[in-house]
Formats: C-alpha cells, structure tokens, sequence
C-alpha cells in the first residue's frame, strides 16, 4: 500500500476499543531478533491487550541448538493501556522509529534488554479482510517495519552484545479469525545490508494469488512496492517448507529472484499462542512453557496452527546474502494441493 499515512497513534498501543468493535477486538505487537549473519539463535516476542475482555497476554519464543522454548503469559487488567505482562516490559521511546524491550527471567532460559531503532520507513498494508468460511471475518490494520538493535541478551547466563542485530516488526489492530479459509499464507521478512524485502503473498485454494502487499524498504529511506509474485515451495508430508524461491515484480520494472533456505527448523507459532491461545480470560499471572526438539517429531500438521516464523537464509538474486525470518502457513485440508507457479 504505502509508507505514508501512519502517524504516532498508530503505533500507541490503545486504552479502549472502538465503540461497537466487539470482544475479540485486539491491538497486538510483534518483534523478531537475529544476527546479521546467523539466523540462529532466533528471539520472537509478542504482547497484545483485548480491551473488551480485559486481557493483557503475550510470549516468548526461543530458537537454537536444536530446540525450541515457548513461554506464554496472560493477566486481566482493568487499565489499559499497558506496559508490561508476565517477564515482557516494553517503552515506545519515539512512535515509528524506536521501542524499549525488557524481558526479565523466565523458563526460555534468556534475558533481554535492547532498544529497538527503525531502519526503514514503515510499510502499511491494504486492510486485511478475510472470511473464514463460517460467517465470520478477519477485519485489520497491519503494518511492518525493519530496525536493527542496540543492548544486551542473556542467554543460559552468557551475556552478549547485540548491536547491530536486526530484525522485523509488525503491529496490528481489529479482528482475527483462528480460521481462514486460504490456502497458503506467506510473510517474508529478509534482512539486507541496505534494504529490507518485505511482503505479504497468501493463495486462495484454488492457488490463486489474493494477497502481494509489501516492498522493497531501503535503509535510505525509499521503497519499491511489490507488485506480482511467482512461487515455488518446496513443502513435506507434514506441510512444513525448508526450501523455496520466489520471482517478484516491483513497481520499478525491476525482478528480484528471491531463494529462501529455511533448514534451521523450528519457528512454530503455535508455541507463541497464534492457535486460539490469544484473547482468552486465564486468570492472574498465568505463565505457560515448554521445549520442543527442532526435528521431524514437531511439524505444522499436527499443531494447533500450521503458522510458522522459520529462521532463514536469504539470497537475492543468486548473489547477495541475507538473514531473517520466512513465515508460512498451508492449509490442512485434505481437499487442497499446491501448484507451484515459478
């Protein structure tokens, strides 16, 4: 869509809802955390209020030596907005250009205090408006952005220094559905020295592109949106991708061949709350975790979500090098096959 209509409040996390928005309205952030280089050890955070049910929750998700830690938190609170929940803090130091993380001790066995600082413009997507099939609709406001990082992460009790680690953001606010009825949903996040390439590219079952919002987001300040896909997934038995390449058109004329090498495994939402998990009255204080091995024990198929934020490796154009995070999610249904179009 653009990179030109956000202002300050959209990045403010709300007090209230909007009249006549119902109970499952939400205002949600998410942030991932990587080397430039590595896309292991992964860090993914998240936290999202429910006004209208009086809920505050959020998680943690670790990702490396072969494992995966999930930490899920929740509280009811009555003041809004907040500024913390379970190990999680977070400050918006400038809306759009910085935000504060704190995560104190907790079972994923790490410690973070960093600064969060944009390294491109933000890129704000059409409104999301998906059906679910049962009558109900997905109805959101979703945007995204690219920043490096300065502070410390702890982890098992070694401490290091994270300057110059990047990683993408979102936030989002509206209505989600657990269940849509699509056929394959797509969120590349890669990181480059001097650019982001960013966008959101989801099938309808009929393999039929819906969804190609995002761009190419320049650390000086450009962008190039993206506007046509060709695809080529290479997916398993248990609907997970470790391996894909993508031909996209930006509005420039320019066409960038994207391959993704997501072999580091791990990355599973559905440790993080994304399966129906988020938005639920738990009680007070309640802190959820375990550990799951990174191999072929855990796959999409058999969670409570296929979603998944795979650490990755990119290359553009058969040359340059990047890291980040390729996130996908294909449909269990037994009536769908995908076509790749690349």
């Amino acid at each position: 869509m653009t990179t030109t209509t956000l202002t300050a409040a959209d990045d403010l996390l709300v007090g209230a809802a909007p009249d006549g928005s119902g109970e499952r309205f939400f205002d949600r952030f998410y942030f991932n955390l990587h080397a430039p280089d590595e896309p292991t050890p992964l860090i993914m955070l998240g936290a999202g209020s429910y006004p209208n049910r009086g809920v505050v929750d959020g998680y943690l998700i670790r990702v490396d030596g072969g494992w995966q830690r999930n930490v899920r938190f929740s509280d009811e609170r009555d003041e809004l907005p907040a500024t913390g929940v379970g190990p999680l803090a977070w400050e918006i130091v400038e809306p759009l250009r910085a935000w504060r993380l704190v995560v104190g001790e907790n079972p994923a066995g790490f410690e973070l205090d960093v600064v969060w600082r944009a390294r491109t413009n933000p890129w704000e997507t059409e409104r999301i408006l998906l059906q679910d099939g049962r009558g109900g609709v997905s109805d959101f406001g979703h945007f995204f952005q690219s920043g490096s990082y300065e502070g410390t992460l702890r982890l098992d009790g070694e401490t290091l220094d994270v300057g110059g680690w990047l990683g993408q953001r979102d936030r989002s606010r509206g209505v989600r559905l657990v269940s849509e009825r699509g056929g394959v949903h797509l969120w590349i996040q890669g990181q480059f020295a001097d650019c982001s390439i960013a966008v959101l590219f989801n099938l309808d079952r009929d393999n039929a592109v819906t969804h190609c919002d995002g761009a190419v987001l320049g650390t000086d300040g450009s962008d190039d949106p993206i506007v046509a896909g060709l695809h080529a997934l290479e997916l398993d038995a248990g609907l997970d991708c470790q391996r894909a390449a993508f031909a996209f058109t930006t509005a420039s004329g320019r066409t960038l061949r994207l391959d993704v090498d997501g072999s580091e495994g791990g990355g599973f939402l559905s440790g993080g709350g994304y399966g129906g998990w988020h938005g639920k009255r738990r009680g007070r204080d309640v802190v959820e975790h375990e550990t799951w091995p990174v191999d072929d024990t855990v796959t999409p198929r058999m969670l409570d979500t296929p979603m998944v934020d795979r650490p990755a490796r990119f290359v553009l154009d058969g040359a340059v090098e990047g890291t980040g995070v390729f996130e996908f999610a294909v449909t269990r249904s037994a009536s769908y096959a995908y076509r790749a179009s690349l």
